[in-house]
């Protein structure tokens, strides 16, 4: 292909390409193509060429970059709750925890019901990892509230943090044996599920569910993987203390 048919692929085109690319570098050659198109540019088309320059950056590991695009994205008013997810695991990653949270509250108050419990778990799961065990159960708390199919995920959440954060927690096993019996148990489930374990004393338990958490992440797309380095850290330490004593 010339450069000059390379101008005329229409943004659509470029955007379908970057969302199918294997690369970050492929995903952010197709991006910025379809930004320097001429011509108006539909504003959910815009956003979306834009998360995908954001991807690129944020694999790459140019986290100051990809929050700036964010930015940029966010200005467009277009799945604005999606986007300030996309900022707040670019500020996290900068190691700029407060505007993390800040774009995570933002993300529960603009997001469609439907969405704003998962904002608000992914809130909690932050301010757990922060060991600020009183404010990640508070958010936990309404993500378990208004959560519907991943509901079990949410409550057993909460009862980490409020473990964590020195409470008892009378239903402790039913906890665990809803979300190990639930499809949200598997992935991120299974790091939950370990830390659950781990409380109750069931090691074997533990051990089994951590490494399966380790296991999937590690095969995760980098995206992903970059975005749990905290879980990552946390499983790892976890399963340390095990091996150890």
């Amino acid at each position: 292909m010339s450069a000059k048919q390379a101008v005329a692929v229409e943004p659509e085109e470029c955007l379908r390409k970057a969302m199918a690319a294997r690369s970050a570098r492929s995903r952010g050659m197709h991006a910025r193509r379809g930004l320097a198109q001429r011509g108006p540019l539909d504003r959910t088309t815009h956003a979306m060429l834009l998360r995908q320059l954001y991807l690129c950056h944020f694999e790459g590991r140019r986290f100051r970059q990809a929050h700036i695009v964010a930015l940029q994205a966010l200005e467009l008013d277009v799945l604005s709750d999606v986007l300030n997810q996309d900022a707040a695991r670019a500020a996290l990653a900068e190691g700029d925890l407060e505007s993390a949270l800040g774009h995570l509250r933002a993300a529960a108050r603009r997001g469609p019901a439907s969405r704003r419990p998962f904002h608000l778990w992914t809130l909690g799961s932050v301010l757990f990892l922060a060991q600020r065990y009183d404010e990640a159960a508070a958010a936990l708390s309404r993500a378990a509230r208004w959560g519907t199919q991943d509901k079990p995920l949410y409550r057993a959440h909460l009862a980490l943090a409020q473990i964590a954060g020195g409470r008892k927690v009378s239903d402790l096993q039913e906890t665990i044996y809803a979300l190990a019996e639930a499809p949200c148990g598997q992935g991120y489930g299974r790091f939950v599920l370990g830390h659950l374990a781990y409380a109750a004393g069931e090691w074997t338990a533990a051990k089994r569910y951590l490494e399966a958490f380790l296991k999937r992440t590690s095969a995760a797309r980098p995206a992903l993987g970059i975005a749990l380095e905290g879980e990552v850290r946390m499983a790892k330490a976890t399963l340390s203390k095990m091996t150890s004593n």
